[in-house]
């Protein structure tokens, strides 16, 4: 499939020093088209799945003689097939997103993200949505197989503003009982969220069979909080202002913070969902490698 770039947050060097690899789904997936991701339909492909027993009506060529002769029972043997799968892109577009790093806001970083893996799955031949999440549904798009489709998805994602208060569990939830078939979820948030609410919006998805993974977007500040005089705290989302002390309210915030990321780590591990905790001032491109490396299947002995 031969797409143009003309969208300034694809960077050229990226996207070829990602080419050589694939974004892979953890679990099997349903599509519409043979692809390179496994499916729990069992097809006609090379790689050997099960064996089960021969019932009356099933395909003779697929018999396994060896098994008869060792057993003298009838065995078929069973493949797996391979589909392509629906990546669904989740947005954080809130107003929190709006906080930024040496000119570089959390939106930004979201949408290297989620412009890369969009133009990645589009070239592999996957279908590609996007859902941006503000109170409510800023924007849906549907996954689709087409380059027409691929533009449309990231001109969206480059014309998208944060605004307004977090409804991200809210649009999980729609999400999870929106998207009819097992798709790839990746949701890229600051994730201002209680983690028990985020806890509920992850196991709706998996009871649904989808593939989670999570972008947690953070910025240095947030986690160091190395203020050296008063500072007005502004509520991005909405709240009213707060003049404070960081020598004050310093230990108490890093308590805040650490009580909410053991929390947040907690829910993970219980989910086991695919989750990357990432500084916005960290290389994007090495962030994905990563990610993508993370999810080759490794190879059958």
């Amino acid at each position: 499939m031969a797409l143009q770039l003309k969208r300034d947050y694809l960077n050229q060097k990226v996207l070829e020093r990602l080419s050589t690899l694939q974004l892979h789904a953890r679990l099997p997936m349903i599509g519409s088209v043979s692809g390179k991701h496994r499916s729990p339909i069992r097809g006609s492909s090379l790689e050997f799945a099960e064996y089960r027993k021969y019932v009356p009506g099933d395909d003779t060529r697929r018999l396994d003689w060896r098994a008869y002769a060792r057993n003298d029972r009838h065995y078929i043997k069973e493949f797996e097939a391979d589909t392509n799968l629906r990546l669904c892109l989740i947005v954080d577009t809130s107003g929190s997103m709006g906080f930024a790093y040496n000119g570089m806001s959390k939106l930004d970083y979201a949408r290297r993200i989620g412009g890369t893996l969009a133009y990645i799955a589009a070239l592999q031949g996957d279908a590609v949505g996007l859902y941006c999440a503000g109170t409510k549904f800023h924007k849906e798009i549907p996954p689709k197989r087409s380059a027409t489709h691929l533009s449309t998805v990231l001109d969206e994602l480059g014309t998208v503003e944060p605004s307004g208060e977090t409804g991200l569990a809210e649009v999980l939830h729609e999400t999870a009982e929106r998207v009819p078939q097992r798709a790839l979820i990746i949701i890229i948030s600051d994730l201002f969220i209680d983690p028990e609410v985020a806890r509920n919006c992850f196991e709706h998805l998996r009871f649904r069979k989808h593939d989670i993974a999570v972008f947690h977007l953070m910025e240095q500040n947030e986690l160091d909080f190395e203020f050296d005089r008063p500072m007005r705290f502004v509520d991005m989302e909405g709240g009213e202002p707060i003049l404070a002390d960081p020598f004050i309210i310093g230990d108490q915030y890093r308590r805040a913070l650490e009580t909410y990321i053991d929390n947040i780590n907690e829910v993970i591990r219980d989910t086991e969902i695919d989750y990357h905790r990432i500084c916005i001032n960290e290389d994007y491109g090495d962030v994905l490698a990563k990610f993508l490396l993370g999810r080759t299947p490794k190879k059958r002995a």
